[in-house]
């Protein structure tokens, strides 16, 4: 094969990193995370039809401090994600694809999911 003298694909260390890089990462792995954590549901859904005993157990484990952290992880990675999802709907309508309006966009989208995250927490602790 005869050697062409084309320029390669630009490495990521060309790019200067930017918000909207790091959120589209933390869209992509909460999406991730949330499928893994359907496994905690599935569980738990599984356990109560399997009798008292096994559903004690996983109640449990969901209710213990590591079980509360992986919840707490879940709701934000749901609100976070919903939210951005919401965000990628105008974007295909067309809107805020200006990089000002999708750079604030993206700002309001990871605010509101932490600020969503705390209330529902706080309302469940209530």
């Amino acid at each position: 094969m005869p050697e062409m003298n084309r320029p390669l694909s630009p490495h990521a260390s060309v790019y200067k990193w930017q918000v909207s890089n790091t959120l589209s990462i933390l869209h992509r792995a909460t999406g991730v995370f949330m499928s893994l954590g359907a496994l905690a549901l599935v569980a738990w859904i599984v356990s109560a039809g399997l009798g008292e005993s096994a559903y004690t157990d996983v109640l449990g484990l969901l209710q213990s401090w590591l079980g509360m952290l992986v919840l707490f992880g879940l709701s934000a990675a749901f609100f976070y994600h919903l939210g951005n999802g919401i965000r990628h709907l105008f974007w295909d309508a067309g809107l805020g694809l200006d990089k000002d309006v999708a750079r604030k966009s993206g700002w309001v989208t990871f605010i509101a999911a932490v600020a969503v995250t705390v209330l529902f927490w706080l309302g469940v602790m209530s």
